[in-house]
Order: C-alpha cells, then structure tokens, then sequence
C-alpha cells in the first residue's frame, strides 16, 4: 500500500514540475514553398507516371485550417 501512495505521489510531483511545450500556431499558405511556373512557360497535363525535365505545381487544393471533426456512428 506505501509503494503505491510513493507511486501516485511521484507522479503527481512530475506532472507538476513538467513544464509545458508552448502551443505552435499552425503553418500559414504563404510558409509552404511549392516550384511554381514562369510566366509564359507551356503547362502540360499529365496523367499517369512520366518523366520530365523540371516539374512544377499548377495547383494545391484541400488545404484546411480548421481541426476536423469527427462524430461516432448512431445506431
């Protein structure tokens, strides 16, 4: 019984002298560096795996800044 009070009360003093991680806003759009285009450069479409001499990102979609939520199934 005394080893499990030493236990609780261990763990208890650790919680407490623990110090807290600073919360990290989430990244912003402008953070993220995608190779874009020039202006002028022929854009191609390609569907399926191939080869090319330089690659770039025509679009980013599905981008989200709110938690998602997630509801449980009803019977």
């Amino acid at each position: 019984m005394l080893q499990i009070a030493i236990l609780v009360g261990a763990f208890l003093l650790m919680a407490a002298l623990t110090p807290k991680a600073p919360r990290q806003k989430p990244p912003a759009f402008a953070d993220f560096e995608f190779p874009l285009c020039k202006e002028g450069e022929p854009k191609t479409a390609v569907f399926g795996q191939v080869w090319t001499k330089s690659w770039m990102v025509l679009t980013v979609g599905n981008y989200r800044t709110r938690k998602k939520k997630i509801g449980g199934g009803k019977k």
